[in-house]
């Protein structure tokens, strides 16, 4: 392909996202599910040439900043909360899942040798990043789930990575250590999260002494991919690293970037992985026509690997509940028996979160990877896809209907120690007492009477709102929509003297950004 056509391709790719996302909305259809559609019937278009995948290129360009994106907003206190929970989910699950489906697997096709089993449990076990944001962002969860998920989603990749190059080199070599493998995922994961440390350490000292905002912001952009090439690249695991790397960054950002830079940057960065979480479900979908060519056509993946596969998406969902169910059940025995550290999420909380283990680039890309010399590559293809298929198309469209019958409710004890009201009077009231501090000269005589009165009644305000949010929030919504009707009204007098010929294009932008800032505080307030 010629390289202006592959650009015309992807500018088109990029419309059609736009038309698909639109569809979505307006079929109130999770995005994924519309994107991976619309992607498959893409694929046979008379015409379109033939998506074929690079497995390498597609981890190194998307998965590094979707791991940067989830780890930096991550609430730290949350993981750190509850790591042993994601640590059952990002090991323990993925290793019982890859165990049973290598099981499934050899029973219903006993010439598929141990090893290669092994591998595809490896390739469909771990769910995907992607696929968890994209679903995620759609429903509303209590916080402790809402952390396991997405704690499991970041550090599960490393898991199924490691488990595959193993199963790989035991498919090819006929070789495998138990012990070795052990003591290579702890290498693997240790190497990783040292250098994780080593580029976000980097990134906190240099930051700062990068001037221009806009040096801060693409320094940003690049940590992600930064970090994880170079773990790549001294062969430990560059998932660790890229969400350590995530996880310092997202931790300092608040001391090392300005307001100007957050803002900026946070609107880039929004745009930027939008792009890239859509580009990944549009791929997969357009690949579908390339991964049943290789299969030998849709007569041949029908007939010879239609219940199979089905099975093993059975055994592979099965395995998660399962998973799932007897960690729950094992930590409330622990409490019959007096060890009370823990509490169990209870068999609704653990109903959504076995449903919500959505696969995705990741699997796909593994699956694409495996060497054409190990015995059942086309049906590990096959299956892999089928499984993206099924997890994000049924579970993802599925989720929202499940979390309404658990009936959860929205927090979890302990989880939120102070509601966002409560924070909010006690930064105003840090506000306030920073003001009264200097709002006298040496003298004793007010000089600063209109700020300590405005930061007074905010402090008054905010004290009175906290614990009473159902009583004041119709005021509030009416109090903010007027503040939002009145910035509408001061960019329409705006605009009308600058199409005037009375203000020019610097005071237009300088006084509407002032009315932007405003906007999206009285949003953010209001909602």
């Amino acid at each position: 392909m010629h390289p202006t056509e592959l650009f015309e391709l992807v500018i088109a790719m990029m419309i059609a996202i736009i038309a698909l996302h639109y569809a979505a909305a307006k079929l109130g259809l999770p995005p994924a599910v519309a994107l991976i559609t619309g992607g498959a019937l893409l694929a046979f278009v008379p015409g379109l040439p033939i998506i074929t995948l690079n497995p390498e290129l597609v981890l190194v360009i998307f998965l590094p900043p979707l791991l940067m994106d989830g780890a930096w907003f991550i609430a730290v206190g949350h993981l750190k909360r509850h790591i042993f929970g994601i640590a059952s989910l990002a090991i323990g699950a993925v290793v019982f899942t890859t165990a049973v489906v290598a099981v499934t697997a050899h029973l219903l096709m006993p010439s598929l040798p141990w090893a290669a089993c092994a591998a595809l449990g490896a390739i469909v076990s771990p769910p995907d990043a992607i696929s968890a944001r994209a679903i995620l962002s759609r429903v509303q969860l209590p916080p402790r789930l809402s952390i396991l998920l997405e704690g499991e989603s970041l550090f599960n990749d490393a898991t199924g990575l490691v488990l595959f190059r193993f199963a790989i080199a035991a498919a090819l070599t006929g070789m495998f250590s138990t012990i070795d493998a052990l003591g290579s995922f702890a290498l693997l994961a240790t190497g990783g999260a040292l250098v994780g440390v080593a580029a976000g350490a980097a990134w906190v000292l240099l930051v700062p002494r990068l001037g221009d905002d806009y040096l801060k912001i693409a320094s940003s952009t690049l940590i992600g991919w930064t970090a994880y090439l170079a773990g790549e690249m001294i062969h430990v695991s560059g998932v660790i690293a890229t969400v350590i790397a995530g996880l310092i960054c997202g931790w300092y950002q608040h001391v090392v970037f300005s307001a100007a830079v957050r803002i900026r940057g946070t609107a880039f960065w929004a745009v930027l992985i939008f792009l890239l979480e859509a580009s990944v479900f549009m791929l997969i979908g357009s690949s579908l026509r390339d991964v049943i060519d290789r299969a030998g056509g849709f007569r041949v993946a029908l007939e010879q690997m239609a219940v199979p596969i089905a099975l093993i998406i059975l055994a592979m969902t099965l395995a998660r509940f399962a998973w799932i169910f007897a960690t729950d059940g094992l930590i409330a025995l622990q409490r019959r028996i007096g060890w009370k550290r823990y509490r169990p999420i209870g068999p609704r909380a653990a109903t959504v979160l076995g449903w919500a283990g959505m696969r995705g680039v990741v699997t796909l890309a593994v699956a694409l990877s495996v060497p054409a010399a190990v015995p059942g590559r086309d049906f590990m293809l096959v299956c892999a896809f089928a499984v993206i298929l099924a997890t994000v198309l049924v579970q993802g469209m599925s989720l929202g209907w499940v979390i309404r019958w658990a009936n959860l409710p929205g927090a979890a004890g302990g989880d939120a120690p102070m509601t966002m009201s409560e924070a909010e009077a006690a930064m105003a009231q840090a506000q306030l007492d920073h003001v009264a501090s200097r709002a006298y000269d040496e003298a004793g005589e007010l000089i600063h009477p209109q700020l300590l009165d405005r930061y007074r009644r905010r402090a008054s305000i905010s004290a009175e709102y906290a614990g009473q949010e159902d009583h004041f929030a119709p005021r509030l919504h009416a109090h903010f929509d007027l503040v939002l009707g009145a910035t509408a009204a001061g960019r329409a007098k705006l605009i009308r003297l600058h199409r005037a010929g009375k203000i020019d294009d610097r005071t237009l932008h300088e006084l509407e950004h002032d009315l932007d800032l405003e906007e999206l505080s009285a949003l953010a307030a209001k909602n």
